[in-house]
């Protein structure tokens, strides 16, 4: 445990961080569950919709460091590349 008063209010500080953190990386699952739901589905344009809105999601939280710009990338990549192979 954090003897110093700093060392207190950082542990505070990192408390509340870790759980905007932690809300954000929810948001940024739940956006690639929705794209991976329309691609299921089987809707072109519907997914074609989710993913454009995911995209920006997934560029916001990669923005802010909560995830790698490569990882970023890679999400952005694979549900695109899912989106146009759908028949």
């Amino acid at each position: 445990m954090a003897n110093s008063a700093q060392a207190r209010k950082r542990a505070r500080q990192a408390d509340v961080q870790r759980a905007h953190n932690t809300t954000l990386r929810s948001t940024l699952r739940t956006a690639i569950k929705k794209v991976r739901a329309a691609i299921d589905a089987g809707n072109k344009t519907d997914a074609q919709a989710v993913l454009l809105s995911s995209v920006a999601v997934i560029d916001r939280i990669a923005d802010k460091g909560i995830i790698h710009k490569n990882k970023a990338a890679r999400h952005k990549s694979r549900l695109s590349a899912a989106v146009k192979a759908i028949a």
